[in-house]
């Protein structure tokens, strides 16, 4: 009985978190010259932002992801798939977030089956330098731990040590709602295939 419970428990985590199930390879990491030369500092205050891609059938999560505002701002995408030539990232860490590209960001993981849910919490400078050396440090994620690499990295900094250690992108939503955060979210109906997006990127510097 106790094992069938776990093989459900189980089976259900891995369709919650089924859109953060692509490990990105480290031989896909950009070099350290263009993650230098990518660093983009926002004028906004300290901030730490998380995004939570919902299925728009169920209401489950399929994706957890955290834009954070330090000396530069940079996504910390686990096990993401945001990921194609123009695009600067290092293990699961996504430099270079402009208006543009957290804007791309955002649009790359809202389509027909999904909507985005964006909360921001805004920090001192310190936690979010602390939220940035973290993600840095955290390597590439395994398959499915998309928000349990998140809540990690929360349960670290000053003022989010109750923070969850789930799986659950939806559960870590709930959380960051209790805290206060600002709350947003995007829905677009492009078709469900997000190859076709990161096809159809185009790089900031060829706009210019």
């Amino acid at each position: 009985m106790k094992t069938t419970f776990r093989l459900i428990a189980a089976i259900a985590v891995a369709a919650s978190v089924s859109a953060c199930a692509v490990r990105n390879p480290v031989e896909s990491n950009s070099p350290d010259s263009e993650v230098a030369q990518a660093r983009y500092v926002h004028d906004g205050p300290p901030s730490l932002t998380l995004y939570t891609m919902i299925s728009n059938d169920t209401g489950g999560g399929g994706h957890t992801s955290l834009l954070i505002n330090a000396s530069e701002r940079v996504a910390f995408d686990p096990a993401g798939s945001f990921r194609t030539e123009g695009i600067t990232a290092k293990n699961d860490v996504v430099y270079g977030m402009t208006p543009y590209l957290t804007d791309q960001y955002t649009r790359f993981h809202a389509r027909e089956t999904y909507h985005v849910v964006l909360q921001e919490i805004q920090v001192s400078p310190a936690v979010a330098e602390m939220a940035l050396r973290k993600a840095q440090a955290a390597g590439p994620v395994l398959e499915a731990q998309c928000a349990l690499s998140t809540s990690q990295i929360l349960q670290s900094l000053p003022g989010f040590e109750d923070a969850p250690r789930t799986y659950y992108p939806v559960k870590l939503s709930e959380y960051f709602a209790k805290k206060g955060a600002s709350y947003d979210r995007l829905f677009e109906y492009d078709e469900d295939d997000k190859t076709k997006v990161l096809k159809a990127f185009v790089p900031e510097y060829e706009l210019n």
